[in-house]
Parts: structure tokens; sequence; C-alpha cells
């Protein structure tokens, strides 16, 4: 039954995308043109595997490979004066257990859809120094069952909100940070997950993550950039009753851009460095396709 009830980590702590806060990529807070239409295809591929639990590693070696196609549409627009922009995404993959979870079934489908909109009270283009707020909402469409430990979808509405300032360091780099919350809808259809023989009612405390690194533009082709991330919060009741399992997780995340004719290009390589609960992510790599159209 101890076992049973770690797993509930997954699908409060990691989901299918993961990662809990909103990720952001170089110059995503920077103010869009307006009257922009542009469709972005992803490819995120993830491992997770030791499981901790406060702290303490589990003797155990579970390993949980995540793969996902995300189609992403967004339009850039104005309100007043102020910079604006909308989209919204899709993913569609496979999330599997293996190792230890083994047994576990896997589960291959569409899903949580995401829609957000961004707005920036500050876009100065000229000095490069930018202040946008976001707000995201993850509605429970994708792929679930109470009966399956491992899902694409979490059945469950979220919602964050965002705030981000982006400044110049030097001629060219830029430093950037971040901070968003994250609220959890209840679950009350979580069995298997939350290692119960029938359906219980699962809730979450909000999350909280902050990312900043520095931004460096190093010609009109290329941009690279580096961020750390800290999360806490996030801590689950299960029918009410507290499980003492608060997240605690340090990350990074290298990205790399090129702007070619086809479109702008994205890759993204990170990791955890130091967890307190849930499933350490020993790779997370994410490929990405942007274009204008």
């Amino acid at each position: 039954m101890r076992l049973s009830r770690l797993i509930l980590l997954l699908l409060a702590l990691i989901g299918p995308a993961l990662a809990w806060a909103i990720d952001l990529q170089p110059n995503d807070i920077v103010a869009p043109l307006p009257n922009k239409n542009y469709l972005t295809l992803s490819y995120l591929n993830a491992e997770n595997s030791t499981l901790y639990r406060n702290g303490t590693a589990s003797p155990s070696n579970p390993v949980i490979d995540t793969q996902l196609a995300l189609l992403r549409g967004t339009h850039s627009y104005s309100i007043g004066a102020l910079p604006a922009v909308s989209y919204l995404q899709l993913p569609y993959g496979t999330i599997k257990p293996g190792g230890s979870l083994a047994n576990y079934s896997s589960d291959t489908g569409i899903g949580d859809l995401s829609f957000a909109t961004a707005i920036w009270p500050y876009a100065n283009r000229a000095t490069r120094t930018y202040l946008g707020i976001a707000g995201y909402l993850i509605s429970p469409t994708g792929s679930y069952s109470s009966q399956r430990a491992f899902n694409l979808g979490e059945n469950r509405f979220r919602t964050d909100l965002q705030i981000g300032f982006q400044t110049p360091i030097t001629k060219s780099v830029d430093g950037m940070i971040a901070v968003d919350t994250m609220w959890f809808g209840g679950n009350s259809q979580c069995a298997a997950t939350c290692g119960l023989a029938s359906n219980g009612s699962l809730t979450q405390k909000p999350l909280t993550t902050t990312q900043l690194g520095p931004i460096y533009r190093i010609n009109e082709i290329f941009t690279v950039g580096a961020s750390y991330f800290y999360v806490a919060g996030g801590a689950i009741s299960i029918n009410n009753s507290y499980q003492n399992n608060v997240v605690n997780t340090q990350r990074f995340l290298l990205s790399g851009q090129a702007h070619t004719p086809i479109g702008r290009f994205s890759l993204q390589y990170g990791r955890d460095m130091e967890i307190k609960n849930g499933y350490a992510q020993t790779r997370l790599l994410i490929l990405r396709l942007a274009k204008e159209f």
C-alpha cells in the first residue's frame, strides 16, 4: 500500500508535460508585433526515474518515459495600445512506465488542452525592456482512467498566473525572470493513482515556480539561453488526508534558437538538480518549429 500511495506523486507532481511551471523560451517575454499568426509543432521526450519521499530516495528502480507531440496555434493583437497574444495548445503522445513500474499500464492519446493569453503593461523595444502578465487555463480533455495509475490527462482543471520581466544586461545579453503560481481543481475520480481501490478525492495546494537566467543573442540567426528553476508548494491531500509531500525542486534548462527562412527552430535540454518529493527528471528534451503564416 505504501508503494501504491507513492504512485500518486506522478499525477500531481510530474504530469505528462513533466513540468509544473510554464517554462519559457528565450525572448518569450518580448512583446510580439500585432496581427501575427504562428503555428508551432513541438516534440517532447522525457525520462523520470528515482522516486523521492521527503528527500529520501526509494530503493526501487522506476522509469517513466514520456513522448509528446504538441500543436500550438498563436495569434498576436493589441488591447488598446498594449501588445497581447493568445494561443491554444493540444498534446498527443505516450506515457510508459518501466523498471520497477513495468507492471503498470501505459497510456497513449490526447493530453489536456491549454489556453493562454498574455498582455504587456510595459513594452519598450528601444531599450529592450518588457513586463508581461499571462494567464493559463488547462482543461481536463486528455486521456484518463481512474483505474490507471499513469495517464496523459489529469482529470482536473488547472489555472496559472505568470508575470515576467526582461531587460538588457549588456549589448548582447538580456536577463529574464518570471514567477508563476498554478492552482489545481479537484479530482473526484482518483483511484489507482491515489493508491485506492475505489474512487477518492484528490486535492492539491498551489504550486509556485521562479525561473531566471541570461539570454545571449549571438547574431541575427542564433540565440542561446540558460534558466534556473525553483519550484515549491503543491502538497496533496487524498480524501482530506494530508500526504506531507511538498514539492521542493531545483532544475535547469538550456535553450538554443535558430531563425531560418523555414521558421524558428528551438532546442531545449534540462533535468532536475535537486528534488524532495516525486520522480526525479533525468532528461527533458524539447524540439520546436514555429512558423509564421
